[in-house]
């Protein structure tokens, strides 16, 4: 009688560098974090360069030491705030002045076994890997994913394929021009969806009308007991984002578009001003088909967006 050995759990080391900080997990192929392999480090704009990288080493060292006796680490998936350099490599994250040109796929490289392979993308179209992998848009061929949150990040499948261009940075939606804003964006443009829908965007534009609170948190609270201002500061990044989802889909013809991040849990209803801008494309069919979901994943979303450049590799163009 003939018995086969049970085979090794195939595990990606999975590492998401965000505007606030950078975490490190082990993910299995079925898009689950591993229970105590997950590690945080704060990042931001006021860190320097040695800082960051240092934050990077800590929490991927710590990770991999956590890999299981039993457990065969498959290869490497990051996902960074963008731009991004994909042939390369580099990172130019927007909110870490320090790092233009980042060769964060080499370092982070150094520290994992030579023949596991690293792949670095940008964090939009990781996310967007997640949601069609195990999210929101299972079963869609055309998606885009997004982000809002500190900032407004996105990513694309087009035809059941990732397209991240030339350069990785296909898929920035977060600096997509709404028409009708003049806000400032860090960029150089004006008008940016970043520079108006993101949470501190939204906040910053709700304190200037005069509303007291500081952060999203207390603007959803405000919202939720139907204050004035607060309203009106969903209302306008709602809109703005709903002209954006427009533009996209005329643009490439998109499915669904599934929104998660922080500032999206603000009110169920930031997705209804969406629809709402999105349903005014009156003869086009093919935009107000379009569906606006709330993300399919679990605060880990980033992370097995990561792990999916990785396990889904298929998918990857």
């Amino acid at each position: 009688m003939s018995s086969t050995a049970p085979q090794s759990p195939a595990l990606a080391l999975a590492v998401d560098l965000g505007g606030t900080k950078v975490e490190a997990a082990l993910v299995t192929d079925q898009g689950v974090v591993l229970p105590a392999t997950r590690f945080r480090s704060p990042t931001g704009p006021q860190r320097t360069s040695d800082e960051l990288q240092a934050a990077v080493d800590e929490v991927v060292t710590a990770a991999l030491g956590a890999l299981p006796a039993d457990a065969t680490l498959v290869g490497v998936g990051v996902g960074s705030a963008g731009p991004v350099d994909e042939e390369h490599g580099l990172v130019s994250p927007l909110n870490m002045p320090v790092w233009r040109g980042h060769p964060l796929r080499e370092r982070i490289a150094a520290l994992v076994p030579d023949e596991v392979p690293v792949t670095l993308r940008m964090d939009g179209l990781a996310i967007t890997l997640a949601e069609h992998w195990v999210g929101a848009a299972q079963g869609y061929e055309h998606v885009m994913g997004m982000i809002v949150s500190t900032g407004v990040g996105g990513g694309l499948i087009l035809h059941g394929r990732t397209v991240s261009g030339p350069t990785g940075n296909a898929g920035h939606i977060g600096h997509v021009e709404c028409g009708g804003y003049d806000d400032p964006c860090a960029c150089g443009g004006t008008g940016c969806l970043e520079a108006i829908a993101s949470g501190p965007k939204t906040v910053a534009w709700a304190r200037r009308q005069g509303f007291a609170g500081t952060t999203g948190e207390e603007l959803s609270a405000a919202y939720a007991a139907g204050h004035e201002i607060a309203v009106a500061a969903v209302q306008r990044s709602g809109r703005a984002l709903g002209q954006a989802i427009a533009a996209a889909t005329s643009l490439v013809d998109l499915e669904i578009v599934a929104i998660g991040g922080g500032f999206s849990h603000v009110t169920p209803d930031l997705f209804e001003y969406a629809r709402q801008a999105v349903a005014e494309r009156v003869e086009f069919g093919f935009v107000t088909k379009v569906q606006i979901v709330p993300t399919g994943l679990s605060q880990d979303g980033p992370l097995i967006g990561a792990a999916a450049l990785v396990h889904r590799a298929d998918v990857l163009r």
